[in-house]
């Protein structure tokens, strides 16, 4: 009995040991997140500021614009995702807030309206082009006019013989 608690306590000390190592190293990995200004920035550039027209929030100077980074630094610190922010500054302030707007609804427009237009444009190009070549080729195997007599083509052809 002696020889088995000898032997059992080496190995119950390096469970406690492993134990207190995994304690710590947990301990330590557990400092909270802080957001770097890039990280701040990736969701900043994805608003346009409240107070100048057309502005994204990255490279406004505004006061406003200084509170909303701060506060998008302090929700990326609580564990907040870029889009829980983006969404959580839409439900306060309207769509008018987002640098690019949602494709949903009405919306949609926006992205889908240009693709139409140019394919509707590539097919009137299409259609103007086929026509040229259509009325190209038309005139181009016109037979020659009938009141030109043959006499009268032989003297144009001898004309232009001699003159070369």
């Amino acid at each position: 009995m002696r020889n088995v608690k000898r032997k059992l306590i080496p190995v119950l000390l390096a469970i406690i040991a492993s134990f207190l190592a995994v304690a710590v190293v947990n301990a330590q990995g557990s400092q909270p997140y802080t957001p770097t200004d890039d990280d701040v920035n990736r969701v900043a550039k994805q608003l346009y500021c409240p107070v100048c027209p057309n502005t994204p929030l990255d490279v406004c100077e505004t006061k406003a614009c200084q509170d909303w980074r701060a506060q998008i630094r302090d929700e990326l610190s609580q564990g907040w995702t870029d889009q829980q922010i983006l969404d959580y500054f839409v439900s306060q302030y309207g769509e008018r807030v987002l640098a690019e707007p949602q494709r949903q609804g009405f919306t949609s427009l926006v992205w889908f309206l240009p693709l139409t237009v140019a394919l509707i444009g590539l097919g009137v190009v299409y259609e103007i082009l086929k026509s040229w070549r259509k009325q190209k080729t038309t005139t181009l195997s016109a037979p020659l006019s009938p009141e030109i007599s043959k006499e009268m083509l032989e003297k144009i052809e001898r004309e232009i013989r001699e003159m070369d």
